[in-house]
């Protein structure tokens, strides 16, 4: 299969994945949803990844683990990663510097916007 094919195909995977995250947040208050999304998603991945182990390189897990489950939630992909980093130490600070560092750059971002439309 291309190249091509295959950013096509993660694509389309990325599109179902965020059409499914919208559509389950909107059926859920907010917070609820968007919580749901966050342990489904990672669950899902840990499924996929535990089936798809022998055959990451196969156009399915790049469909269904990057393209579908990648464009219903990022946090899956977050949780595997603190996975596979193993002790406890590092993945602890990575979850502090991923959630704080994430909450500092939209809170900066917002003030950007707000000084420059002003």
């Amino acid at each position: 299969m291309s190249r091509v094919m295959v950013y096509l195909l993660v694509d389309c995977g990325g599109g179902i994945g965020a059409f499914l995250r919208f559509c389950l947040v909107q059926m859920v208050a907010f917070l609820y949803g968007t919580l749901s999304v966050h342990v489904i998603g990672s669950s899902l991945m840990g499924l996929a990844f535990a089936y798809f182990a022998d055959r990451l390189g196969e156009v399915a897990p790049l469909f269904l683990m990057a393209g579908i489950l990648g464009g219903f939630i990022k946090f899956c992909a977050f949780s595997l990663k603190l996975l596979d980093m193993g002790r406890f130490g590092f993945p602890f600070a990575y979850i502090c510097g991923s959630v704080l560092g994430g909450l500092a750059a939209v809170f900066l971002g917002i003030i950007a916007m707000r000084l420059v439309s002003a």
